[in-house]
C-alpha cells in the first residue's frame, strides 16, 4: 500500500510539473502578461505622443496661430509696429554685439 501512495504521489508531481514550470506553464504565462502590459503602457504613452503631434500638424496647416507663435518664440519675431521689451533678472549681464563690423588688418 505504501508503494502504491508514493508512485501516485510521484506521478502527482510529475504532472504538476508542466503545468507549473512547463511551455504554457503558470509562470511563463504570468511573465507573458507582465510584458503585454508593459507593451500596452509604452503603446499608451507614443498614442498620446501621435495624437499631440497630430494636433500640431493640424494647426500648422489649417492656422496662422500656431505658425505665429512658433516665429515668436523659436525665431525671437515681432509683428510690426510693436515693440520689444526684455526683462533681465538682477545681476545678470548682457552680451552686446558691437554696431560696426571689425576691419580687416592688413
Amino acid at each position: 500500500m505504501r508503494l502504491i501512495t508514493l508512485s501516485l504521489a510521484a506521478l502527482l508531481l510529475l504532472i504538476q510539473y508542466p503545468l507549473w514550470l512547463g511551455k504554457g506553464g503558470w509562470l511563463r504565462v504570468w511573465d507573458l502578461e507582465g510584458q503585454v502590459e508593459t507593451a500596452r503602457k509604452k503603446n499608451d504613452e507614443l498614442k498620446a505622443r501621435n495624437d499631440k503631434l497630430n494636433s500640431e500638424v493640424r494647426d500648422l496647416r489649417e492656422g496662422t496661430g500656431a505658425v505665429e507663435e512658433r516665429a515668436r518664440y523659436e525665431l525671437g519675431m515681432i509683428k510690426e509696429g510693436e515693440i520689444f521689451v526684455q526683462v533681465l533678472e538682477p545681476g545678470s549681464t548682457v552680451n552686446t554685439v558691437p554696431k560696426t563690423p571689425p576691419t580687416k588688418a592688413n
